[in-house]
């Protein structure tokens, strides 16, 4: 996956235009009949999309934190870090805040890219069913970011051609959430017909990923029979699509073998090189203990980190604590626990630190791991199973395809080192109610610290139980009325004409 290299041009920038951009004056501007002469023309349009997932403006930092630092398993270590992270954690997010601010033109840029792909595509003379299948995964890009900004901001922006009169932007109106995720089943739907069933690597979407991410757009809206039916449609194939669990958990997280496993079903591949932010991957950065001489790569952040509650609560036979947490760091050439961590730096905590990033970043070309080769699977093959399991329980409680759903994923974490244990043990027996907590709470372990956690409060409006008094990160700033949603930014809406209201309580 190392030797794929995405392709991203400044001609790309330049013409994928966001609502951001309306104040400026373009620089330039490609249309679609004036490059695209071939399919290799589009592939490089799709590679500039997938290269600006890499940005610093979007999977490298500004995106991926919120996200992290929302849930009830990360909070900030380092409390003179910049107030933009902070008020994430704490639920004080203003219109302006400056990592929203970042994201939000970068997510269309993505857009703009893969609509450019999907127009210049039609000027392109080949066979049709060669056209759909390169141009799919377009569609599966542009489903995939604005996956994130609906379940984000609810009701927002479509923009599905590419823009020849910025002004016109201007009047541009906000498509009401049922309708943004209309627009992502059809786009993923149009995507899991024409991908192939495999690609050379996981960075590159396949049928399966699009099946996959149907499941999931369905299970956020609650259509459990449809969720089901496309999880179920996934593992039936999993042959087919090449997937499987990878028999050690601790490798879906060591940079060095994560190309060779089975289970990621679509990647962003960070490439252990840089140019300025291009490519750059601080979570290892964020995540990382300060001073910890490990790895030789001079310490992290310690931004985002677990309150000690989280890593309590775990239970000690379960091998994915092991794997998800540094419970001690080398300072001064000694081994020394977690409870030391501040006598080294003061911005540390008394606390265990995420593991999944900084334990095997790969080769790094700068400090704090911020060059890693890790790639950041935003779909795997296990919480496609956990996906059906709970999506069938909502509609057939009770039965032992659930809990063996559930099971095949439990027994990977009985395995430390190809030694088994009984811990945790089989699912069976469970009330819908208690199968339903059970599952919530079991992807809450399996994809600690992958991004997911926040989705699943706010899918589930669990924000008022998980940040009261008896959560694990008592949040009493937290607003079911408000902080579901993150504010449009403020800067956005002065520019548009005909959204002039932000989300309720900002």
């Amino acid at each position: 996956m190392k030797n794929y290299k995405y392709i991203v041009l400044a001609f790309l920038g330049m013409a994928a235009f966001s609502c951001s951009d309306l104040e400026e004056e373009p620089r330039g501007q490609l249309a679609p009949e004036g490059f695209f002469k071939s399919l290799d023309d589009v592939q490089t349009a799709i590679n500039g999309a997938y290269g600006n997932m890499q940005e610093e403006a979007f999977w490298g930092r500004k995106m991926s934190l919120p996200l992290m630092l929302r849930s009830d398993m990360v909070s900030i270590g380092d409390q003179g870090t910049a107030s933009r992270r902070i008020d994430h954690d704490r639920f004080t997010v203003s219109d302006d805040n400056g990592m929203i601010s970042a994201f939000w033109p970068t997510s269309y840029q993505i857009i703009a890219t893969a609509n450019l792909a999907i127009e210049g595509a039609q000027t392109v003379g080949a066979e049709e069913s060669r056209k759909n299948a390169v141009v799919a995964q377009a569609y599966f890009v542009r489903a995939y970011v604005y996956f994130h900004l609906v379940r984000q901001f609810g009701g927002l922006p479509y923009i599905d051609y590419t823009v020849d009169d910025i002004d016109a932007l201007r009047d541009i109106e906000r498509t009401p959430e049922n309708e943004v995720y209309e627009k992502i089943i059809a786009d993923l739907t149009f995507a899991k017909t024409w991908l192939p069933n495999t690609q050379p690597n996981r960075s590159l979407p396949s049928k399966g990923a699009a099946s996959s991410f149907l499941a999931d757009v369905y299970l956020t809206q609650g259509n459990f029979p449809m969720a089901y039916a496309e999880a179920k449609d996934v593992i039936m194939n999993e042959g087919t699509y090449g997937y499987s669990l990878e028999p050690d958990f601790q490798d879906l997280f060591d940079a060095t073998k994560q190309d060779a496993s089975p289970e990621p079903i679509f990647v962003i591949d960070f490439n252990g090189f840089r140019d300025g932010d291009i490519g750059q991957d601080y979570t290892p950065a964020l995540t990382g203990i300060r001073a910890n001489e490990r790895g030789d790569i001079g310490g992290g952040w310690s931004v985002a980190v677990p309150t000690i509650g989280v890593y309590n609560s775990w239970d000690s036979r379960d091998y994915r604590r092991d794997v998800s947490f540094d419970t001690d760091g080398i300072f001064k050439g000694n081994v020394e626990p977690f409870t030391n961590f501040p006598n080294f730096d003061s911005r540390n905590i008394q606390s265990a630190y995420i593991a999944k990033y900084t334990r095997f970043p790969g080769a790094t070309a700068n400090g704090n791991g911020r060059a890693s080769q890790i790639n950041y699977a935003q779909m795997r093959y296990a919480e496609v199973l956990l996906i059906a399991a709970e999506a069938l329980n909502e509609t057939n409680p009770g039965t032992t395809e659930a809990n063996g759903y559930v099971n095949r994923v439990l027994a990977r974490a009985r395995n430390r080192n190809g030694n088994a244990s009984a811990y945790p043990p089989n699912v069976s027996g469970l009330s819908q109610t208690a199968f339903r907590t059970m599952v919530l709470n079991e992807r809450r372990l399996e994809l600690a610290f992958e991004f997911k956690r926040w989705y699943d409060i706010k899918r589930r409006q669990l924000g008022t139980e998980v940040f009261g008094p008896n959560g694990l990160e008592p949040q009493p700033n937290f607003n079911p009325g408000r902080d579901y949603l993150y504010p449009l930014p403020a800067d956005e809406l002065a520019r548009l004409n005909n959204i002039n209201e932000n989300n309720p309580g900002y």
